[in-house]
């Protein structure tokens, strides 16, 4: 019998048992988009523990997570799975939420399916043995689940959570796996961190940063421990939208919010140092003219990265063109020198007050070491220009007067960054203010920055093997300047 054999009820009744068996069986149709099949392939990385996808509104980040506590719960990974595998026992796992209406609605919405129609959510049907439901007042949520593991025939568990219940309903479970969805405070992500170290397990976190730059987001977007690892999605990662649809939702969020709940940025609001749109500063790779002067500005660090940024100057219309970046951490000058001279050794280097002090280990200033390793250090450090008529110098090394000066050129046109300097846009994304004062963190490539662009004036046009030299200016004295021999 064909369906064209079929009477229209009967044909009816044949697709709606179509559906529920497909309702009941949806971990087999999940199909990632690139994002989301990255963050779950990142938990199979050596030595990464913890996990953040962070992500807009509505774009798929708890239907991925959802999917991965599936998987580990009931050991069915499909053949495209490269990330982390549990198939040698059953497994013990929890799932959070800020509260417990919170976590019925989205992880154990989207784990078990509707109210109601428990069954149709990530979790096939057929595997689950037992709804545990929950005593603590909360209509319809579920203390935990018994779990069918196919691999070994054992029994796994999920548990659910939230972050409303204190840090001591987080303590004495040994667990494989902990997903807190949304962003859960710093002692109870801690608390959750903790019960995985027995097993060699995993943590990883879908949220929306609406909290800014709190502690967690710090952990992972500036401190980046070892064991971390950030997926970042944007709506324009999000395959189920249209272009048009996609302006549309931006354009209908809050203008302090709109990169938070639609690019996936920690909300900054007026605490951002340069609060411009990233598209109007944007440019594609330019090429860049011979009779543009360039200029490197260095930040120099050992436990905080040292960072380089190089700047092309468009003296006709006064426009800076930031073109490549360089921030290591944790290396040696000589690995430094060898990566800026690659770029050019004829490009002059700006540098720092602190790079003038002189190195524990050989007594050497640090800015010195480069000099003598061949790099083209600028004889004095970045100071801000003079005023017409006061001597190079006088201007100082006052961190406002230079943010402000980039934050002008913005403002009028006249500053541009690559589109694919993707360290650069991290940190400018971040840079941020706290009780009024710059928060000095995650802040190397915007200090190098602000170096190239303080001492713009001694930027230099690339000749023909022959040595350009720089007209230097009279310096009161050495101490008040900072002067290389």
């Amino acid at each position: 019998m064909t369906p064209s054999d079929l009477t229209p009820e009967a044909l009816h009744k044949l697709e709606r048992e179509v559906e529920r068996a497909i309702a009941c069986r949806r971990l087999e149709f999940y199909e990632p988009y690139p994002k989301q099949r990255a963050f779950h392939a990142a938990g199979n990385l050596p030595g990464v523990v913890e996990r953040l996808l962070i992500a807009g509104n509505q774009l798929g980040k708890t239907l991925c997570a959802s999917a991965e506590v599936a998987m580990h719960a009931t050991g069915r990974y499909p053949a495209w799975w490269e990330g982390k595998r549990f198939l040698e026992k059953p497994t013990i796992g929890w799932v959070a939420g800020a509260t417990g209406a919170t976590t019925r609605d989205n992880p154990q919405r989207l784990l078990v399916g509707e109210i109601g129609s428990w069954g149709t959510g990530m979790l096939p049907k057929a595997d689950i043995l037992e709804y545990k439901k929950s005593t603590h007042g909360v209509a319809d949520s579920l203390d935990s689940l018994l779990v069918r593991h196919q691999p070994t025939g054992g029994i796994s568990r999920v548990s659910f959570k939230s972050y409303d219940q204190g840090r001591e309903r987080w303590q004495g479970d040994t667990l494989h796996y902990v997903w807190p969805d949304e962003e859960p405070p710093a002692d109870i992500y801690s608390e959750g961190k903790t019960r995985v170290q027995a097993t060699g397990g995993i943590v990883f976190m879908t949220f929306t940063p609406l909290q800014g730059m709190s502690d967690v987001v710090r952990r992972f977007l500036i401190e980046k421990p070892a064991g971390t690892h950030v997926t970042q999605m944007t709506i324009h990662d999000a395959l189920h939208y249209t272009e048009a649809q996609r302006t549309a939702i931006i354009a209908g969020y809050p203008a302090h919010e709109r990169e938070a709940r639609a690019e996936g940025i920690p909300t900054m609001g007026s605490g951002r140092v340069f609060p411009v749109d990233p598209n109007a500063i944007t440019e594609e790779p330019v090429q860049i003219p011979r009779h543009w002067p360039r200029l490197c500005g260095m930040d120099i660090g050992y436990d905080h990265p040292t960072a380089s940024v190089w700047i092309a100057w468009d003296r006709d219309t006064d426009t800076v063109h930031v073109y490549d970046n360089y921030r290591v951490r944790e290396q040696v000058p000589v690995f430094h020198a060898a990566a800026i001279k690659a770029r050019g050794m004829w490009i002059p280097v700006a540098w720092p007050s602190d790079a003038f002090a002189r190195d524990k280990g050989s007594g050497v200033a640090i800015a010195q070491q480069y000099r003598n390793l061949g790099v083209n250090m600028l004889r004095y450090r970045a100071t801000n220009p003079p005023l017409q008529g006061k001597l190079e110098g006088s201007g100082g090394i006052g961190v406002e007067p230079g943010v402000l000066d980039m934050l002008e050129r913005m403002q009028t046109g006249r500053f541009k960054v690559a589109s694919h300097l993707s360290d650069w846009w991290e940190e400018f994304r971040l840079y941020h203010r706290k009780d009024g004062q710059i928060v000095k963190e995650g802040d190397d490539l915007m200090a190098a920055t602000r170096y190239a662009c303080m001492m713009l004036r001694f930027a230099k046009v690339q000749t023909d093997g022959v040595r350009q030299f720089v007209q230097e200016p009279y310096v009161p004295s050495d101490a008040s300047m900072g002067v290389l021999g």
